[in-house]
């Protein structure tokens, strides 16, 4: 009888063992070091099932038409500024009417309340915490309605401004709400916070005002104007007052509200009085230099001047742009705008020679026209002039009776180099057409607006159904220069 006994096992251990299924060896067996199989209960299957590789693929939840719109609009985010800014003010530009339009005041007043509610509303609920029920799907938009409105406010005004200003000062002004507008659109001016929209909402209260109580009242001026800055600063403290409700920190208030809020009401104030601001509601229209202006029939002006330039002498385009003769004067014709119902004012004329050792040097202290409104788009036309006509660069200068510049325009006058008879180009003014017409083209439509029948009415003959709402300038309105 064989006893078979199990050999010693050694003192480093065998890190290997045989593999499951393999047959049993008798004897030694050489196991080979550094193998391991891992081992598991149950045995592994013989071939393993094929493995579709779209499974090994995480799949996600297909975005909504709202979340791809959001995915594009942020990574298109300046240039989806950049085609609301622009698309906004042409917008406003080929659909702002006349600043006495009561749909454009109510449009603007409807902005403000609107621009306040919602300043009004991201104090009552900061960042953080939970937006109004009534308001919960549309609070994500919030920012860009601010924005949209503040926006929208600025390029009227700036608008409006621009037809109603001249000379360097008044542009700046009309330059820096440019600024604004622009800067309105940019992420790091919206990331300020409340000091800027505080600004901006006082900017635009007062200009509002600006704009409404001459047309509500019928008048301008500085104690109008006055006024409107009192109405800002009123609707400044309102502000604070609501706040208070809400955050009764005085540090807050007087950093972000107070400070911002009344230094805006100052500094229109300050502009205003050294002639920054431009006058409303009035605006020059259409104005030009002339060497003959004449009231040929009620409501129609012949405009004639002289252009001794010629098309095949280029030495002579860049001439003096009113050519003089013995006995000649300048003659300054304007049309002004003012809002129906306005009362009359005065307005005056101011001449201004370049001389070569003093500068520019005004002549007397300038002809005062007292102007009416008749309501038209075109408004009230007048006529000034001045004699003693020098060589040289000449300004003349339309003011308030204040002193505020409504318009200016710049010429140069020289003589004539030519012997033979002058030959005038003559415009015809008339009282629908704010810009005025060729006399050829003016014939031609009074040729087409006569009764079958009925003979055109002749040159410097009052037109069928003219009505004269200007009487003629008396011959004061030369306003000679002494």
């Amino acid at each position: 009888m064989v006893t078979a006994t199990q050999p010693n096992t050694p003192e480093k251990k065998d890190e290997s063992v045989e593999a499951p299924g393999a047959p049993a060896a008798s004897g030694h067996v050489p196991v080979a070091t550094n193998a391991a199989v891992a081992l598991n209960d149950t045995a592994l299957p013989a071939t393993a099932p094929p493995v579709d590789p779209d499974d090994l693929v995480a799949t996600a939840k297909t975005p909504t038409l709202m979340e791809k719109v959001q995915e594009f609009r942020t990574r298109h985010e300046k240039w989806e500024m950049a085609l609301f800014f622009f698309g906004g003010f042409i917008y406003d530009i080929v659909s702002l009417s006349r600043i006495d339009d009561t749909l454009t005041l109510v449009q603007s007043f409807a902005y403000l309340v609107i621009l306040t509610s919602l300043l009004l509303l991201e104090q009552r609920f900061p960042d953080g915490a939970e937006p109004p029920r009534f308001l919960a799907k549309v609070w994500r938009w919030r920012e860009d309605a601010v924005h949209f409105f503040f926006g929208s406010l600025l390029s009227v005004f700036m608008l409006l401004l621009f037809k109603a200003t001249s000379g360097f000062m008044p542009y700046l002004f009309v330059v820096g709400l440019f600024a604004l507008l622009v800067a309105n659109e940019l992420p790091r001016f919206r990331q300020v916070g409340p000091v800027i929209r505080v600004v901006l909402l006082s900017l635009c209260v007062t200009l509002y005002f600006a704009c409404l109580l001459p047309v509500v009242i019928g008048r301008m001026g500085f104690w109008v104007f006055l006024l409107a800055v009192a109405l800002g600063s009123a609707s400044v403290f309102g502000l604070m007052r609501l706040i208070e409700r809400w955050r009764p920190d005085v540090e807050f208030l007087v950093r972000n509200v107070a400070i911002p809020g009344f230094g805006v009401q100052a500094a229109l104030l300050v502009l205003y009085l050294v002639g920054v601001i431009p006058p409303l509601p009035v605006a020059v229209q259409f104005a030009g230099i002339y060497h003959k202006v004449e009231r040929v029939s009620p409501g129609v002006y012949h405009l004639s001047t002289v252009d001794e330039s010629v098309w095949y002498k280029p030495w002579t385009w860049f001439g003096p742009d009113f050519v003089m003769q013995p006995g000649d004067k300048p003659y300054y014709f304007f049309r002004i705008f003012a809002p129906k119902g306005f009362a009359p004012y005065k307005v005056r004329v101011r001449w201004y020679y370049d001389h070569p050792e003093k500068g520019w040097t005004t002549y007397g202290n300038g002809f005062m026209a007292n102007v009416s409104s008749n309501g038209t788009d075109g408004g009230y036309r007048y006529y000034a002039t001045t004699s003693n006509l020098k060589p040289g660069d000449w300004r003349v200068v339309l003011e308030t009776e204040d002193g505020h510049e409504i318009h200016r325009l710049n010429f140069s006058a020289g003589p004539s180099e030519r012997t033979e008879p002058r030959e005038y180009t003559v415009e015809v003014s008339t009282l629908k057409e704010v810009n005025p017409l060729a006399l050829e083209e003016w014939e031609k439509t009074r040729k087409t607006t006569a009764k079958p029948g009925e003979a055109a009415p002749k040159a410097g003959a009052p037109a069928p159904g003219a009505t004269g709402t200007e009487p003629a300038p008396p011959e004061a309105a030369s306003g000679t220069a002494p």
